[in-house]
């Protein structure tokens, strides 16, 4: 296990602040990681209202929005920098042929978020993008997407600045309420516990420290292992399950929501290796999934974030499970909820584990002996050794709003991480949306979501049926 842990930072009013040292480690020379969230509005968009949103509720959030990172020429460190924000640079509209059949606008939706996602945010001006994608498509009748840089804050702190912008449809007066959120908890331990921690904590941080430094997973029909991958092009698509059947499963076997939906995304990512290429289904490949390593239960407030004693502080607070995705000889031969089991039974012992912070005081003796570079390559060689990422946020119960544009549909995804594949879920009105970020030359994202479909009913049948 890996984690990245900020500490709360004190606005002040001046030009320059130290950027924290996991913003510096995913905007280095080795990583330049984004995350890519997308709003699918119920009406078509009218932006008239774009800039005035901006100006006026978002980049108030946070000092970010409206900053540049800088180098410190005396200790090579870096800096945010505030700046003047020229809001033109920072929204896209793009041009399409009028009058298409809805399918063609889905087609032109993927290819322009391939292309936006190749491309680097320009360092000379605040790390962010808006493209505000005003056609049709079978999901929505326009779409608004948000390029964020994970330098800025990691999900939650990006998704709670975005949610922080929407009122609820039903009554904007009322806050938007959200499920249950499970962070780290501290609570009393037996002797017995105590012993059980002690010892996931040697073998976690054991293999956490030989998976970032020598051992790489096997090359697969989900893993190409080509350098440079975090630059090659990347097909996003979706997949959306019910949250009522999901309760369904989680009810009949145990465990969590997230639990049985990284049951699903293990169970067919197997049947999808196997498609691909027969026996490798057993190939070793392993799942960075990560944790939110904040004591709270829900999103906080833009507020409370900022506050210096907050558990639920602004910036990047997580730490990556090294989660070895089961493999089976005979896929098909298998019981589905063994993969159900199998999730939760790991990540339940990766839980019960003080490595995710020793490896955080890792990255730091790193960054203070050898310089933030050198921790950068660290995390970068984590995620290369490994086969997928799989990322979750909590999404509002209510249906939500922007600027009185019913959002119909939410769903993000990291992009520009050194992988073949880089999975996210959030839910939103009843539903997860799995989005399934695939390295484009390599990963069919049709056949990967038929095989996502496939698993999930098949796990849902067999639980059912248990």
């Amino acid at each position: 296990m890996e984690t990245i842990q900020e500490k709360p930072e004190v606005h002040e009013e001046e030009l320059i602040e130290p950027a924290t040292p996991t913003a510096q480690f995913f905007n280095s020379e080795s990583l330049s990681v984004c995350i890519l969230a997308a709003l699918e509005s119920e009406i078509p968009i009218d932006d008239s209202q774009t800039m005035s949103l901006l100006e006026n509720v978002f980049i108030p959030i946070n000092p970010r929005f409206s900053s540049i990172m800088v180098k410190d020429d005396e200790n090579g460190g870096k800096h945010w920098k505030k700046v003047s924000v020229k809001l033109d640079d920072h929204v896209q509209v793009p041009v399409f042929p009028e009058g298409l059949p809805l399918e063609s606008y889905d087609e032109y939706l993927q290819e322009y978020t391939t292309k936006i996602a190749m491309e680097q945010l320009p360092q000379s001006r605040p790390l962010w993008e808006i493209h505000i994608f005003k056609y049709p498509t079978t999901n929505a009748a326009g779409t608004l997407l948000f390029k964020l840089h994970h330098a800025l804050g990691d999900g939650y702190s990006l998704m709670g600045a975005l949610f922080s912008c929407l009122q609820r449809c039903d009554n904007p007066s009322l806050p938007l309420t959200f499920p249950k959120i499970g962070g780290m908890e501290k609570r009393k331990s037996t002797v017995t516990e105590n012993l059980s921690v002690f010892m996931n904590t040697v073998t976690d941080f054991t293999w956490s420290l030989m998976k970032s430094s020598f051992l790489e997973d096997h090359v697969s029909p989900i893993r190409s292992a080509t350098v440079g991958v975090e630059l090659k092009p990347m097909t996003i698509s979706t997949v959306t399950f019910s949250l009522d059947q999901t309760k369904q499963i989680k009810t009949k076997l145990g465990g969590t929501i997230n639990d049985v939906i990284v049951g699903v995304i293990f169970y067919g990512t197997r049947l999808y290796m196997e498609a691909v290429s027969k026996g490798s289904s057993n190939a070793q490949s392993t799942a960075l999934v990560l944790l939110n390593t904040r004591e709270i239960t829900t999103y906080q407030t833009v507020k409370e974030m900022a506050k210096p004693n907050t558990t639920a502080s602004w910036g990047n607070n997580f730490g990556f499970l090294h989660v070895n995705v089961p493999g089976k000889a005979d896929i098909e031969s298998t019981d589905p909820l063994d993969f159900v089991f199998e999730a939760k039974k790991l990540i339940t012992k990766k839980k019960n584990s003080l490595a995710v912070y020793l490896n955080g005081s890792l990255l730091n003796l790193m960054r203070k002996l050898r310089g933030p570079e050198v921790a950068s390559r660290y995390i970068h060689k984590t995620l290369w050794n490994t086969s997928m990422t799989i990322s979750n946020l909590i999404g509002p119960v209510e249906q939500m709003s922007l600027a009185n544009h019913p959002i119909k549909g939410l769903y993000f995804c990291v992009i520009n991480a050194p992988q073949s594949l880089l999975l996210s879920l959030v839910s939103y009105m009843g539903k997860v949306r799995v989005t399934v970020g695939g390295e484009k030359e390599l990963i069919n994202h049709k056949l990967y979501n038929s095989c996502l479909n496939k698993a999930f009913g098949k796990i849902l049948e067999a639980a059912i049926n248990s």
